[in-house]
Formats: structure tokens, sequence, C-alpha cells
């Protein structure tokens, strides 16, 4: 733990992120941005982010360095944080979120001698296809993380299923200084929206059938396994797919192919790339009948919370914390899977997890009734226990464990 002195007023906390709107493209982004809004009621909160200047009072952005222009992303993303952690003078906490800003908090720790907490979304040593994306800077961004979390005096893990992770790669992190604090949702803005205008626009027929998958492109999402399930979706059903920004051209290339193979036999195939506003996803998500989350790496998932607060059914992987929040039987479907131990989450049986994944998301289109009632209590359980008020009080009291 990091010698320093309690504050006597309020607590300043410090979140360093590489997401805060309107640059938000991942769960992570989403949680920084919730809880910062929630922690203002609670401390005095700064907000350190990459990118474009905002606007919003305490919060900071950081353009990368002029002199690395071209250089690895992990480098320039290096270059980054070594300007937050100076900016985070006068703290009295730091507190990380994602590999991208670790380094950040970690310097900050040891630049201003302050306590490091680290929120972990996810783990490099389980993402080996980001070698891919990252090439040498893959070994980088592993560094920083490693670093981060082994020397951090807190580690929160957004659900228990992650925190097992944490400890099975980095068994130097004693099991007692991390702590489970899971996503939240915010189900005042996440509620169902019964409009029909977004639909409209992008293509969306309300009268059908809807499975939708709301992600980013990338191998951890399993977006690949959805598709091939869905060569055995009912005629009538349409597939929406909100999904963009894909991690390589391989995996683009592999969706793009598996798209158009899916458009030669049947319709009702809506592939939306462009990001959307929250308001027109939530529509999207209350028209659905089931959502899917076929990821095969996933430390929480708070996607299938966005798609529960709006009244929508949720099949989804039994992989990591994923379970703690879709309740099987009761607001929607797990479809087990069994792994290959090498940290790429590869099904041991990739043909049975997509007839799995086919038969679940089938027997909830031929159930309408049932599914609506999962629906329905899958909201119930979004607002009873993943609030982001009752997030941010553990996550002060773990900052004061600290401070």
């Amino acid at each position: 733990m990091t010698a320093s002195t309690p504050p006597t007023g309020p607590l300043r906390v410090d979140l360093l992120t590489r997401e805060y709107p309107p640059e938000v493209y991942g769960g992570a982004g989403v949680h920084v941005e919730y809880l910062a809004r929630e922690l203002r009621r609670l401390a005095d909160v700064r907000v350190h982010c990459f990118g474009a200047p905002r606007a919003e009072h305490g919060v900071t952005a950081y353009p990368e360095p002029v002199e690395l222009t071209g250089a690895n992303a992990a480098l320039r993303t290096m270059g980054v944080d070594l300007a937050m952690a100076a900016g985070c003078a006068g703290t009295d906490v730091v507190h990380s979120h994602t590999w991208y800003a670790n380094l950040a908090g970690h310097t900050a720790k040891l630049l201003h001698g302050v306590p490091h907490v680290v929120t972990v979304h996810s783990l490099e040593p389980l993402r080996p296809w980001k070698a891919e994306q990252l090439g040498g800077g893959y070994a980088l961004s592993s560094w920083c993380e490693r670093t981060a979390l082994e020397a951090a005096d807190a580690v929160i893990a957004v659900s228990a299923g992650m925190r097992r992770d944490v400890l099975t790669a980095y068994p130097a992190v004693h099991p007692d200084r991390v702590t489970v604090v899971h996503n939240g949702i915010d189900t005042a803005q996440y509620a169902p929206d019964h409009g029909t205008d977004v639909l409209a626009r992008l293509g969306i027929d309300p009268d059908r059938p809807g499975v939708v998958y709301v992600g980013r492109i990338t191998r951890q999402k399993g977006l690949p396994y959805l598709l091939r399930a869905a060569r055995s979706l009912p005629p009538d059903a349409q597939l929406v797919l909100l999904a963009g920004a894909p991690d390589t051209p391989e995996i683009a290339a592999e969706v793009e192919g598996l798209v158009a193979e899916l458009r030669a036999s049947r319709s009702g195939i809506v592939w939306v790339a462009e990001m959307l506003p929250k308001a027109e996803v939530i529509q999207v998500l209350t028209h659905a009948t089931v959502f899917v989350c076929p990821s095969i790496y996933e430390p929480m998932g708070i996607v299938n919370l966005e798609a529960m607060a709006c009244e929508t059914a949720v099949v989804a992987t039994a992989t990591g914390g994923i379970p703690e929040v879709v309740a099987d039987g009761e607001t929607g479907r797990l479809v087990p899977i069994e792994q290959v131990a090498d940290g790429t989450g590869t099904p041991l049986d990739p043909e049975r997890f997509v007839a799995d994944l086919a038969a679940a998301v089938n027997d909830l289109l031929a159930d309408p009734a049932g599914t609506a009632a999962l629906g329905r209590a899958g909201r119930r359980r979004a607002v009873e226990h993943f609030s982001w008020d009752a997030i941010a009080a553990r996550t002060v009291d773990v900052y004061r464990s600290v401070a």
C-alpha cells in the first residue's frame, strides 16, 4: 500500500481512461461514463482521457504525442499515459481502467505517492488474438497491464469470473487486494422504447421476430459463431447486427463473407456498421425478440444488462462473468461451452457450440409469450441488482480502504 496523508476534505479521485464521451466504443467506456457521474455525488472527481478536448468540467483529454506519430499503437498509448500521469498532481487516489490507462495509473502512483486502484474489464493474457492487431505492441500492452496490476493497491474485478481470471493470470497479486464490484446499468435511460421511427429508418420490420446482436467485430465477441448459427433460424426471423469497428482485416472479411452467404439464402438480414446513438440502440433492443451475446471471452458483458433493461430476453454464452448477469431459465438462456485452455476462448467443439447457440435462440423464438416473460424478468433483475448508485458507493469504499 502506498504511504500517503489521509485526505481531510472531500476525497479527490482521478479516473484514468482511454474512452470517455463522446468517444465511447466499448463496455469499459460505458462503465467509466456512468461511474464518473455517480461518483461526483460522493467525491471530487477528475477524469483524464484520450482524444479530442472535452468541454465538460473536470475532464482533461490528451492527444497522442506528435513525436510518436506513425509509431506502434501501443507505444503511442504509453506516450499518452505519461502525460496523463503528470496531470494527476494533487489527487488522493488514481483509478485506471484497462491496459490503455494502467501505465498512467502506475506512473502517477510512483510520481505523486498516491494509491492506485485498477478496474479490470478484460485481461491481455486472455486476448492473445490481439497480437494480430498490435503486432509487437501486444508485448507492451501485456507489460503495462502486468506491471500495474501487480503493484496496485487495490484491484476491482467486474465479476467473480473476472476475479478468478486475475488471480490465475497474475498469481503475484494477493487475493485480499481483489474485490468484485459489478458493472451497472442506468435503468432510467435503458428502458423500453416502443417507438418505431428508428426501425423504419434502418429497415427493420417490427412485425417479424427479431434476433439482435450489438457489439464490435472482434474475436472475443464471437460474431462468426452467431452468423453460422443463423443458418438455422426460421425463415420469418430477422437477424439485426449492430456491428462495426473490426479489429483486423481478416475478421472483417470473415464476417462480410458469412453475411453475404446468409443474404443469398434468406431475407431479413440487417447490418448496421456505424455506431448508433444510445437512444437508437435502445429502440432496436426493445423490439428484439431475442438478444444474442455469442462471446467466447466476456468478463461481464454490460451489453446483456442493456438488453435486459429493455425487457428483452437474452441468449448468451456461459463464459466469464455472463452467468452472473443472465439468470439461466429466468431472464434468458445460457449456452454451454467447453473452451481450449490456451487463453483464446476457442470452443473445443465449434460445431457443437454453434448448434447449441442456434437451438437456444430457436427455442425462444418458438415461444413468444414465454420469451416476453423472460424479458420482463430481465428488467426487474437489472433494476434490483445492478444500479449505478450502489456500485459507486462500493467503489468509494475501495478508495477509502487504500487512501
